[in-house]
């Protein structure tokens, strides 16, 4: 692929893309879109995000949203169009994940700078992926995360939450058995932490977690399970009901630039997140003094 330049200047409204060489065996190498920039002064967060889709559906264009606020936030973001169900099950997604991961960690130095702390993140499908990707890299040595950002994640195959029963006859809900059930043809994988992560028990060293959900989401309780239990395993968790998102996780989906009444909070949170982390502390304060000011172009040097 085309990487970007030491120094280039893509902006959150125009972002790059190409393939990365990830190593897939047997498979293409997955397409990216880059969201923001490095800074020239110093090292810059590197977020590996991944696009919601219920597993079957979903693209770089509907993961736009988020990937800016990501950039927006002081970072830079890398958005992986990974393989859909049901032409490509569970584990495929998150291998594939995982390979971008490798990749970006042995570029960072190119697409973050030297030092460039290195993140995962992810909106509904796509924060399924996210953990499963911070697990597995807590499982085979690395790469070494500074933290995980999950957007109303989808962690429990059984969708036996309370918050989920109270929406299973919706067609929102349906679209998520659904996928469950294209992403998972043999029902023993339902209990694999990398497919459902709500199931893992063993959470001890996981990355710094920022957990994101609105009080009207369906998937707000396995966030808030996953949260408490992540805790209680010694990791550090941020969990935040956002106010005036009552259209989570589907108003996620979309196009970079598209304006919603929570991206404030969103882009307050995220930032947060990425200064408080000691590694990526003085890089994300250098970008911006406010997330406000991030977005609006400020930290761009």
């Amino acid at each position: 692929m085309s990487c970007p330049r030491p120094g280039a200047r893509a902006g959150v409204d125009a972002p790059s893309g190409g393939r990365v060489p990830a190593d897939l065996p047997d498979r293409p190498a997955p397409a990216v879109r880059f969201y923001g920039r490095r800074r020239a002064d110093g090292p810059t967060p590197l977020i590996v995000h991944f696009h919601g889709g219920a597993f079957t559906s979903g693209s770089l264009d509907s993961g736009g949203k988020v990937g800016a606020l990501l950039a927006g936030a002081g970072a830079v973001a890398l958005s992986v169009d990974y393989p859909l169900a049901p032409a490509h099950p569970f584990p495929a997604a998150a291998e594939a994940g995982y390979a971008v991961l490798e990749w970006a960690y042995r570029n960072r130095r190119l697409l973050g700078g030297r030092d460039s702390p290195l993140f995962v993140a992810g909106e509904e499908a796509g924060g399924n992926i996210a953990a499963a990707v911070a697990l597995m890299a807590r499982d085979r040595g690395g790469p070494p995360l500074a933290g995980q950002i999950l957007l109303s994640p989808m962690l429990d195959a059984c969708m036996g939450t309370a918050s989920m029963r109270e929406a299973h006859a919706s067609p929102q809900a349906a679209h998520w058995a659904d996928g469950w059930k294209q992403y998972l043809p043999c029902y023993c994988d339902a209990g694999h932490p990398y497919a459902a992560p709500l199931v893992n028990t063993r959470l001890a060293g996981l990355a710094p977690m920022l957990l994101l959900t609105a009080r009207g989401d369906p998937l707000r309780d396995e966030a808030a399970h996953y949260a408490r239990r992540a805790r209680q395993a010694g990791v550090r968790v941020t969990h935040t009901v956002v106010a005036g998102a009552g259209d989570w996780p589907g108003a996620l989906a979309g196009a970079a630039g598209a304006p919603a009444a929570w991206d404030d909070e969103v882009l307050a949170q995220v930032f947060t997140f990425l200064v408080t982390h000691p590694s990526g502390a003085a890089s994300a304060a250098r970008t911006s003094s406010s997330p406000a000011a991030a977005r609006s172009g400020a930290w761009r040097g």
